[in-house]
């Protein structure tokens, strides 16, 4: 994959994913909101409709005392005319004449203000009535320009109808109810227990179904009218004037705070948020999953290519070499002289045998994979396959003037193993030694017991590794050193064969090292009891 796309691809996706988790941020900001002014435009309408349910009772409870005291007395009311209106209308063609006349009649049942209160004691209390009569007088049956409406005529039709005047009483009774009311303190007007009954019930009728205090502020000092845990708080207390005068204006103001507004707002997003939150997550494993197996298969496209460009040099050297000795052998000097024509078969060979080895290694490796290698362990003296593994690097030692020193400290060095394999590791790993010392390797090999294990050691004073190689130094094709650079020879499969088959044993390797002071690789294998 091409670089710039593919960074291209993790930025665009980076960003969509971002984007995503925005909108979802601002998608839930938008609906607490949109809940919040719900919630306000709730409680509004609540606090409004208790005041006006206070006022309303408060108002009956009034008027009920009032009927109550006025069908106790028993007394016939006194009637006075307050106000008499006449309407006449004549119909030439016709000579006829109606006249319309109503009577605003006042009662007064003798009921004063002292009853509610001792300061309203010249207030009077009386309903009032009306008389509407409609008369007809038809052609002239005694009337005449002349004549006035005051004499007596009797009319042809006469159509009389009286009752009271409802909206008048009301007005004139809540006038003086409200004045009357207004003088009394607000301990006398509503009780705390009712005024918790009237708020809760219209609450749940709104779905507000959530803790809630109460108050009520006198000219902004708080009254006795109050719920235990009422305190005034500016983000969750709403406010409105109740118990209004004849002016419109009211000293007492009914406050509900609602301490768990919040928690109340979020809990009707929860199921939503939850959902969203469960489906951005997974959005977002989706995408770090797809982005590591992105990574992860540019770098094994990396290592492969490394790992053929660095087979096809390790094949290419004995492949050369194994062409110039034939064409060597193939001229006639040089077929003549047995020496030389040994030599160049021995070069063959060794060469032949290097590229063989190469295969074998692979082959290794696939095979622990796929759990086809066979491993026969039998008990054997650490010491023993050590020293094997050392003859086996011998030539190329030598060849590097380099030095082996033992040190053998363990007392106890049988363990169960399989000797070819465990041998095999042993080489790799002197060879990792080798190979990565730039002058002439001097290698030390310790061995120790602690407690039920038997540690080996192989030092080198080399180029050493980064922490970063440290981790990775046993994976599969892992190289420090990538790409075309052919400083040091190899193919990454050799330390990831040591960990497989070290893991067989019930053992455990790691290394310990610093850059340009060298490598320290470290085997535990348990010892037999």
């Amino acid at each position: 994959m091409n670089k710039l796309f593919f960074r291209i691809l993790v930025l665009l996706m980076s960003l969509s994913l971002i984007g995503i988790i925005l909108v979802q941020v601002f998608w839930f900001n938008s609906s607490f909101k949109n809940n919040e002014e719900q919630f306000k435009y709730h409680v509004t309408q609540v606090i409004g409709n208790v005041a006006d349910k206070l006022e309303q009772q408060e108002e009956y409870s009034f008027y009920d005392k009032y009927n109550r005291i006025k069908d106790s007395t028993g007394k016939i009311p006194k009637k006075e005319d307050l106000l008499q209106v006449f309407y006449v209308q004549r119909n030439t063609k016709t000579n006829k004449t109606i006249v319309y006349s109503n009577t605003l009649i006042s009662e007064d049942y003798d009921i004063n203000g002292s009853v509610f209160n001792k300061k309203f004691s010249s207030e009077r209390f009386k309903n009032f009535s009306s008389k509407r009569v409609t008369e007809v007088y038809n052609n002239n049956n005694g009337i005449d320009n002349n004549n006035s409406l005051g004499q007596s005529i009797i009319p042809d039709l006469k159509i009389e109808k009286s009752g009271s005047l409802d909206i008048l009483n009301k007005v004139q009774q809540q006038i003086q109810y409200k004045d009357i009311a207004s003088l009394t303190p607000i301990e006398g007007r509503i009780t705390k227990d009712k005024l918790f009954k009237l708020l809760k019930k219209e609450l749940e009728e709104y779905g507000v179904k959530t803790k809630f205090e109460f108050g009520i502020y006198s000219s902004g000092n708080p009254t006795k009218i109050k719920s235990d845990g009422f305190h005034y708080d500016k983000e969750a207390t709403y406010s409105i004037p109740i118990y209004t005068d004849n002016e419109g204006n009211s000293r007492y103001e009914l406050s509900v705070t609602f301490p768990h507004k919040k928690k109340f707002l979020l809990s009707e997003l929860l199921s939503i948020t939850i959902l969203s939150i469960v489906f951005t997550l997974i959005i977002i494993v989706a995408y770090t999953s797809a982005l590591n197996q992105l990574l992860r298969q540019k770098h094994i496209s990396e290592i492969k290519t490394d790992f053929i460009n660095n087979m096809t040099h390790e094949f290419k050297t004995p492949i050369a070499t194994i062409n110039l000795a034939l064409d060597a052998i193939r001229s006639p000097k040089v077929i003549e002289d047995k020496e030389k024509v040994y030599r160049y078969l021995q070069m063959i060979r060794d060469e032949n045998k290097r590229m063989h080895a190469q295969v074998e290694n692979v082959l290794r490796i696939s095979k622990l994979e796929k759990r086809e290698l066979d491993i026969t362990k039998e008990p054997t003296v650490v010491t023993d396959i050590i020293d094997d593994a050392i003859e086996h690097v011998n030539l190329i030692l030598e060849d590097r003037q380099g030095t082996v020193e033992r040190h053998y400290n363990a007392a106890r060095t049988t363990v169960l193993i399989n000797e070819v394999h465990f041998t095999n590791v042993l080489v790799n790993i002197l060879e990792n030694a080798i190979k990565y010392s730039p002058d002439a390797p001097k290698i030390e090999i310790f061995t120790e017991n602690v407690k039920d294990m038997i540690l080996i050691k192989v030092k080198d004073h080399g180029l050493g590794m980064s922490k970063i190689a440290q981790k990775r130094v046993f994976e599969k094709f892992y190289r420090e050193h990538t790409g075309d650079l052919h400083n040091v020879k190899g193919h990454g499969l050799g330390l990831a064969y040591v960990k497989r088959i070290v893991e067989d044993h019930n053992g455990q390797v790691y290394v310990e090292s610093e850059k340009g002071k060298g490598s320290t690789f470290i085997i535990k294998i348990p010892l037999i009891n």
